[in-house]
């Protein structure tokens, strides 16, 4: 018998290619559900974080580069399970638009072999964010999954952010920022596979030029459009490259973008407006 040949599987970033060709676009749409802020009829009720957010889904699907579940608000009202359906929702209905579960997770090999098991095999998302701040080998077991990708916290959007990413390495030479030195090792020695990426606030453009030149070709994940104030222009203008894309953020502003029954074609207005200034950036 003749063998088949071996196909690889498609990557999280073959997907991601493929969604910011077809889609034109770099917006990722964030789902945090929070069920005080539902529209209409869903207000309050923890029960329709699903329909909620299949609803957000189904208006924007063929806009965005991504989508990015918030963990911790499916897991504050014991809705794994409606993650669960969801991530396989949207695998279904928008199997070109790559999934990255936001859970900025961060422990020792042993506990970080389980967070991998749980994003990778139980949620099933093509890529996770993680914090690297315990070194290496609590990135390591993400990237024993083939063709997954893995987003290293770099530059957050947060304020406080500053406390550590902003301090100098003093015993390393030139002196680099944190959050360079953590964008160094993404772009080298730690990136074994081609699987990494980093998180890098849409808040901070000018430190986004920056990753960009320490990283010239690591996917970049951008939030803080929209609702927490980042520029859309300027994120582009400092983050975009041909071969190098970019990932932009924005959750609150697309999905309680109206309060009433008409949530979801508000959502689709919001996100159509916000994915076309980014193509706009980028082709000025």
């Amino acid at each position: 018998m003749q063998a088949l040949p071996h196909t690889s599987p498609i990557t999280f970033l073959d997907k991601l290619s493929a969604a910011e060709r077809q889609n034109q676009s770099m917006l990722c749409v964030g789902l945090d559900p929070e069920p005080t802020r539902f529209p209409g009829k869903f207000k309050g009720d923890a029960t329709k974080i699903y329909d909620f957010c299949a609803a957000i889904v189904d208006a924007t699907a063929d806009l965005v580069i991504s989508f990015k579940p918030q963990i911790a608000y499916f897991a504050a009202h014991r809705a794994e399970g409606q993650l669960e359906r969801l991530m396989a929702y949207m695998h279904k209905v928008a199997p070109h638009v790559p999934i990255i579960l936001d859970a900025k997770r961060g422990d020792i090999g042993s506990t970080a072999e389980q967070y991998a098991i749980e994003a990778f095999e139980r949620y099933d998302a093509d890529a996770v964010t993680l914090s690297p701040f315990m070194g290496f080998d609590s990135v390591a077991p993400y990237l024993k999954y083939e063709g997954k990708g893995a987003f290293l916290l770099c530059r957050t959007s947060n304020p406080g952010g500053d406390d550590l990413q902003n301090q100098r390495f003093a015993s390393i030479e030139g002196q680099p920022l944190l959050y360079e030195h953590v964008a160094r090792l993404a772009q080298g020695p730690w990136n074994l596979n081609g699987q990494l990426g980093l998180v890098v606030g849409a808040t901070y453009p000018a430190e986004i030029e920056r990753v960009r030149t320490v990283a010239p070709t690591l996917p970049l994940l951008i939030p803080g459009v929209g609702a927490q104030g980042g520029d859309a222009v300027a994120t582009v203008r400092a983050g975009w490259r041909p071969g190098a894309p970019i990932i932009v953020n924005s959750s609150r502003a697309i999905l309680y973008a109206s309060p009433g029954d008409d949530f979801a074609e508000a959502a689709r207005r919001e996100a159509t407006k916000t994915r076309d200034v980014l193509q706009a950036a980028r082709n000025a």
